[in-house]
């Protein structure tokens, strides 16, 4: 997830330091609705910002602005847990062939669209084909590479993934091209949605504004772009119903969205908030006395990015010079006022079971003099200039600044620096120009290393369209056969702990060609207003736990 949540690149960036939303008080009180989750009244209205989204149609849902308005508007088979287990959402069972190449899924019968349709399998399958068309450009069709028939269908030989059929109308059958046992994990994102008949194609105006799901929200009215989305409960909904009557979503200024949504909180316009960098100690004292400070080690990481296949940094070396030469103790301890950890790996310290300490030898301490013998066989001289892109209103102009500056000093060079919103600098990174480093953060779209290892390195990730563009995650360009082959063997092993310490071998395979630049590892920060509202946390994707926030 860019950002996350594609992503869900979590978008933002350290989203907290990086990412967006807001507090305070909102307006009515009570109202009618179903039961909720947990123990707390129904009614009253979540308010919060966000800055535009990429996409809210699940065809193109990708970083976290667009995932959180997609992922409460539908659901699938699996949904993960705020602590990274995967748990059963319209999936009433699962079934995997001995070989990892067929899953059959049971649907729960009875859930509707909130327009009346079925959710059956046929919606699974026409959602899914839906994103897969090569014509819907989706940056986050990647994640179905895996089902059968799907390249056929980019390439525009079919229509439909000879993969997916229906044996009887509850009953999703996947056929793989290849061995994957974590396919049921990955059906958590929300590119795997059902969509309804009137969803027509990815370029459906109409729903793309405004799409009618199966989730616990639905939509009311359509997308205002740069002012609004708002949602209301569904009082139809197959599962277990929301508390909240309604969720007004503001879409704020680009450029100091999360100023904005701090603002809002503290004038009490919100009820959560995402604060700006230098804030953060100042709201941490005042809020945690309130009780209205959420602290979460999220399953996130936060690097740059350098583009691999254009100049100045298609080099090991001079990628490894570049990480040298950044001392990321100095930027926590100055910046971030010693509130984030410092990353030396790929994977998130969350994920226990493959975290690899300091895989990163070039992250560990800042080396001056490494840097500038790295950059010198590299051939990056003194005076070449070096673009570093970023997205503005986050809270990441600080940092940057400090790395320009580290950058400038250690290695002679002259970093440009480009801050653009978050939308802009996702188009930015897709062109085939593209070039220098990148502000690259993601947020675990599902609970599994494949979601870092998979979209950010694979080469099948790339995905570029006959311009040369990237339309896939991996806009590093990083391309390895050798760590392709360990991922795509993970992926066909069956018994957990092998499959993890393949997956280890890929990381370190990505890090010894330096195809991230780690930096530090995703503490998320919000603030949230707990006086009105109960069972208030932040989900797996990072953002409110909207289906089960309910009145006190």
């Amino acid at each position: 997830m860019r950002g996350a949540k594609s992503a869900k690149w979590v978008a933002g960036a350290i989203v907290i330091a990086l990412a967006a939303t807001a507090c305070g008080s909102s307006d009515d009180d009570g109202g009618s609705g179903g039961s909720g989750k947990g123990s707390g009244k129904s009614g009253g209205t979540w308010r919060m910002g966000i800055t535009e989204p990429v996409a809210i149609d699940p065809y193109n849902a990708q970083e976290s602005e667009g995932t959180l308005v997609t992922d409460n508007l539908f659901t699938g088979l699996y949904d993960p847990t705020a602590d990274g287990k995967v748990v059963p959402a319209l999936a009433t069972s699962k079934k995997v062939s001995d070989d990892g190449k067929t899953w059959t899924f049971s649907i729960k019968k009875g859930t509707k669209f909130t327009n009346g349709e079925d959710v059956n399998a046929e919606a699974f399958i026409r959602g899914w084909n839906r994103v897969a068309v090569k014509s819907a450009a989706s940056d986050v069709a990647y994640h179905m590479a895996g089902i059968q028939g799907f390249g056929d269908v980019q390439s525009g030989k079919a229509k439909t993934m000879s993969g997916l059929s229906a044996p009887d109308p509850y009953t999703l059958q996947v056929k793989l091209s290849e061995p994957d046992f974590e396919f049921d994990v990955k059906t958590t994102h929300v590119v795997f949605s059902p969509v309804p008949k009137v969803a027509g194609d990815a370029h459906n105006k109409a729903y793309n504004e405004a799409p009618i799901g199966n989730g616990p929200f639905k939509m009311q009215g359509k997308w205002e772009h740069n002012k609004s989305i708002t949602l209301v409960r569904n009082d139809d909904y197959g599962l277990t119903k929301a508390h909240l009557d309604k969720v007004q979503i503001d879409i704020l200024n680009a450029n100091n969205g999360v100023t904005l949504e701090y603002q809002g909180f503290e004038s009490g316009q919100y009820d959560w908030a995402r604060m700006p960098t230098p804030q953060l100690p100042a709201a941490k004292a005042k809020y945690s006395a309130q009780n209205e400070w959420l602290q979460y080690e999220a399953s996130g990481m936060n690097y740059l990015m350098p583009v691999t296949d254009n100049k100045p940094l298609n080099s090991v070396k001079a990628r490894q010079a570049i990480s040298y030469a950044i001392d990321r103790d100095a930027i926590i301890k100055g910046v971030f006022q010693g509130m984030m950890t410092k990353s030396t790996t790929i994977l998130p310290p969350s994920f226990k079971d493959v975290y690899q300490k300091d895989l990163c030898g070039t992250c560990v301490k800042q080396d001056k003099a490494k840097a500038k013998q790295l950059a010198k066989e590299a051939g990056l001289k003194p005076g070449t200039t070096i673009e570093l892109g970023y997205n503005t209103g986050s809270g990441h102009e600080e940092w940057i600044q400090a790395v320009q500056q580290q950058l400038e000093d250690v290695l002679g060079v002259k970093v440009k620096t480009n801050g653009k919103p978050f939308a802009e600098l996702l188009s930015d990174e897709a062109k085939p120009n593209a070039t220098g480093l990148y502000r690259y953060a993601w947020g675990a779209d599902y609970p599994t290393p494949d979601n870092f290892l998979f979209p950010l390195l694979d080469t099948a990730s790339i995905n570029k369209d006959s311009s040369g563009k990237v339309t896939g995650d991996n806009r590093a360009r990083y391309s390895s056969k050798k760590f392709d082959d360990l991922v795509a063997k993970a992926r066909a092993t069956k018994d957990q702990a092998a499959r993890n310490e393949l997956y280890k071998q890929a990381e370190k395979v990505a890090l010894d060609d330096q195809a991230l630049i780690p930096l530090w590892n995703r503490t998320q920060f919000r603030l949230a207003n707990t006086k009105k509202f109960g069972n208030v946390q932040m989900d797996f994707h990072e953002d409110p736990n909207l289906p089960e926030i309910s009145l006190k």
